[in-house]
């Protein structure tokens, strides 16, 4: 698949909303057998991107880069932790694309992963900012926008993780293609869809494309940082914003409705913060490890011990219930 499937739904954006392929879709679903009630299936993004890092942010990307070159940037500045999967994609896929990246980091605690993230981060061309904390990104973020101007050219700004409208439309395709792959029975629609939630894109364009899409399934989101908020109200906020830029970018649909009452969300598995993994989490991980579903402590085993421990509650009933593997690490 090439072309993206929101334009061949609202072939009037595909000129306002331009769309960059970067990696192999339709990214495959298959039954997952650990133990639950519900019957399980997972979406595996881990393998998507075609360059140096996969996952979900490449997703983000495919509409954020060509938005970039349509404004005329030529940075785009964003902030992340210092374990950032979400800098380090854009700066590989903006650097293909002739955008530099400028990263403003956030301290998190330090493992290996954090460790080897720092190098590929420098290796990648990136400008980086080291500023500790959020308070001070805040206040250095002025600074950091003046510092990138180049030319009389405006740096592009993103939100962390890519969570802007333009960036959640990447969760909006991902969604049509969900659909796509329930009409041509690879797996059947599902009662719910879990995923893990850092900054809300992710989950606020499932949202919105699962309703354009015309399936009734129902977003859990497991929320992994505690230096947002990512309520439901917030979710459905993006999810809204994202839905008025389709418009306003020139498609035509009936309005979705959606409520905060649509999603679902839980701070339950976050454990001490962002970054910090918990028992849970290491358990989930080892359990989907055998069988051979790879995820981390930070965002996707919290996902899925809380779907775990929901399905033990009977929250998912016999289901269907997607699992989304949004983690996609390169050697």
């Amino acid at each position: 698949m090439t072309g993206a499937l929101l334009h061949a739904r609202f072939p009037e954006v595909a000129e306002t909303l331009p769309f960059v392929r970067l990696g192999t879709a339709p990214t495959p679903v298959r039954r997952c057998d650990l133990g639950t009630t519900a019957e399980l299936w997972c979406k595996d993004e881990s393998g998507y991107g075609d360059g140096g890092w996969g996952g979900n942010k490449v997703r983000k990307l495919e509409w954020l880069l060509p938005e970039a070159r349509r404004r005329g940037a030529r940075t785009i500045l964003t902030v992340g932790g210092t374990g950032t999967n979400w800098g380090l994609a854009t700066a590989l896929y903006g650097r293909a694309q002739g955008i530099d990246t400028a990263l403003a980091l956030v301290d998190q605690p330090v493992d290996d992963h954090v460790r080897a993230q720092l190098r590929r981060l420098r290796n990648s061309g990136a400008t980086l900012y080291f500023t500790h904390s959020k308070v001070r990104t805040i206040l250095a973020a002025p600074w950091l926008y003046l510092r990138r101007i180049r030319g009389g050219t405006r740096p592009y700004f993103l939100p962390a993780g890519g969570s802007s409208p333009v960036g959640a439309l990447g969760y909006v395709e991902a969604a049509c293609e969900i659909a796509a792959q329930v009409g041509a029975g690879e797996l059947p629609e599902p009662g719910h869809i879990v995923t893990a939630v850092g900054s809300g894109g992710t989950a606020a364009g499932l949202a919105l494309g699962l309703r354009l899409a015309g399936l009734r399934t129902r977003v859990v989101g497991v929320v992994v940082n505690d230096a947002l908020a990512l309520d439901a109200k917030h979710i459905v906020r993006l999810a809204t914003r994202t839905e008025h830029l389709l418009r306003a970018r020139g498609a035509r649909f009936t309005p979705t409705g959606l409520r905060p009452e649509d999603v679902t969300m839980t701070t339950d598995w976050l454990g001490p913060g962002y970054g910090h993994t918990t028992l849970a989490a290491r358990e989930a991980e080892q359990r989907a490890g055998q069988t051979g579903l790879h995820l981390e402590t930070v965002y996707t085993a919290k996902a899925l011990a809380a779907l775990l421990a929901m399905d033990d509650a009977g929250d998912f009933g016999a289901g269907p219930v997607l699992f989304l593997n949004t983690y996609g690490p390169r050697p």
